[in-house]
């Protein structure tokens, strides 16, 4: 077992990996930056490393920075959990390079299943439901558009270096096409620096079903059941509920073998997910695979009682699963609630500022996942995650009920936040008889509340964002360049 680790992350995942290292007996390193220079995951170090960030750019972006300061401090390992350079091939190249461990799994595994269009032929290959799409990268408009006359709408255009929910798009229409294309290129130019995409024939409402599989390095692989993320904006995921109403046993065995037989596949171990589609024939089809621990792990971790920042690490350093897939139970539900500092009613906008006072229940049913307390900022520059509710019952409905007293208890001013709108969700009868969808918030919520902006306004602030972002030469893009550069070489050794 290794002895010390960098966890090149902030925020609430950054203290929910030192907890677990710290029970492993493992020193933990973090970083202090100067935009948060009393942060709340700094108390849980065992060593701080205190930097000047860059201005225009953040340390947890900068591969060549990190590897350079984990050898600096003799330190063995490197987490990244969720975000930033967690699911970059590069970073996970160059520790092996320098001898560092890299807490997930291989760069090919990562590299391999992060290009959208390369999962989903491998997926179609091994047999698993995809559905129809483009077999080739698209990097024009004309050939985006021969490929949705082929396809036939309603399709979805989606980055092929995407994530968090950047870089997608539905068509419905020929009248939508080329401004839905510019919107996607752009998002994806912007974020990714890479705006080639795919196309794939769009499920109208489906559910958004995710399996949690763990793998080691022996060829040893089991499914900890799924979880239901249909509550969802813009494809970003606000809050979870495990396991899902939708999914009978027979259909759990189903997506869950389908899930390990891509593990198996690809070589693939340590910690992931693998993401489906089930529409309302409870038909399923392959999403995408993140190689990652996920935002919502907490709720898989309540209803099975196992820690999977444990499993992730121990897998990672190549010992072998103690775990049978007959070992797994499922004891009771989960919800998880990502309370955000956000405006709701002005489109869930983010609302950085100082939390002046933050409050929870008490009880035993609740866990608080948070990176701040009363008199922290929420800092503009990263993510307006506050906190995540995980709230367990013996069932569903009892699940629901302790939720709803969770959060009319929750008290957190000084910053506006996401609580009202779980308030509508958790006493809506569609979410509380478990017939929502991925369409929940545009169809079933007040729309002049969470209706999509103009069109055509978004696409201009996306290609200003892209201009900015290549004339500012942000750290973040000079990362994805080596990413770039990198996974030409991959390329050549698979291809």
């Amino acid at each position: 077992m290794i002895k010390s680790i960098l966890i090149a992350n902030r925020g609430e995942i950054a203290i929910r990996i030192a907890k677990t290292a710290t029970k492993m007996g493992i020193l933990v390193y973090c970083i202090q930056t100067n935009r948060e220079a009393n942060a709340l995951y700094l108390d849980f170090a065992d060593e701080i490393i205190t930097l000047e960030e860059n201005p225009n750019g953040s340390i947890f972006l900068n591969a060549e920075e990190l590897i350079r300061l984990a050898k600096e401090h003799q330190i063995e390992a490197i987490h990244p959990g969720y975000g930033f350079l967690s699911e970059s091939p590069y970073l996970a190249s160059r520790c092996k390079d320098e001898g560092v461990l890299f807490i997930g799994p291989s760069e090919k595994a990562i590299y391999t299943m992060g290009n959208k269009g390369m999962a989903r032929n491998i997926a179609q290959k091994s047999g698993i439901p995809v559905l129809a799409g483009s077999t080739t990268n698209i990097t024009n408009f004309y050939d985006a558009k021969a490929w949705v006359e082929q396809i036939g709408y309603p399709v979805i255009m989606k980055a092929v270096a995407g994530g968090g929910g950047k870089g997608m798009r539905i068509v419905r229409s020929a009248d939508e096409l080329e401004l839905m294309y510019k919107l996607v290129t752009n998002e994806a130019k912007s974020a990714f620096n890479d705006d080639s995409l795919l196309i794939e024939k769009y499920i109208e409402s489906p559910k958004h079903i995710e399996i949690q599989v763990l793998s080691d390095q022996h060829g040893n692989a089991i499914h900890l059941f799924e979880r239901e993320c249909s509550i969802q904006r813009k494809h970003q995921k606000l809050m979870e509920e495990a396991p899902s109403v939708a999914v009978s046993d027979d259909l759990r065995n189903k997506m869950g073998e389908m899930a390990l037989y891509l593990c198996r596949k690809i070589n693939y171990h340590t910690l992931g997910t693998v993401e489906f589609l089930l529409d309302k024939d409870n038909r399923f089809y392959f999403l995408e695979m993140n190689t990652r621990v996920q935002v919502e792990h907490p709720i898989t971790e309540a209803i099975t009682g196992i820690d999977l920042i444990e499993q992730q690490i121990k897998t990672a350093v190549g010992e072998k699963l103690e775990l049978q897939q007959g070992d797994i139970q499922r004891k009771g539900w989960a919800i998880e609630l990502r309370i955000n500092a956000e405006d709701v009613q002005a489109d869930f906008s983010p609302n950085p500022g100082i939390i002046d006072r933050m409050e929870f229940p008490e009880c035993s049913f609740l866990r608080v996942d948070t990176g701040f307390e009363n008199g922290k900022l929420i800092p503009p520059s990263y993510d307006s995650m506050i906190t995540k509710l995980i709230i367990t019952g013996d069932n569903r409905q009892e699940a629901i009920e302790h939720a709803l007293a969770v959060i009319e208890n929750t008290v957190i001013k000084g910053v506006k936040t996401t609580i009202p709108f779980f308030k509508l969700v958790l006493n809506h009868p569609d979410f509380i008889n478990g017939s929502y969808n991925t369409s929940f918030i545009s169809e079933k919520l007040d729309k002049p509340f969470f209706q999509e902006q103009d069109e055509e306004k978004a696409a201009a602030i996306m290609a200003l964002q892209a201009y900015l972002n290549e004339k500012q030469k942000i750290e973040s893009n000079l990362t994805h360049k080596e990413d770039s550069a990198w996974a030409t070489k991959m390329r050549n050794k698979l291809f």
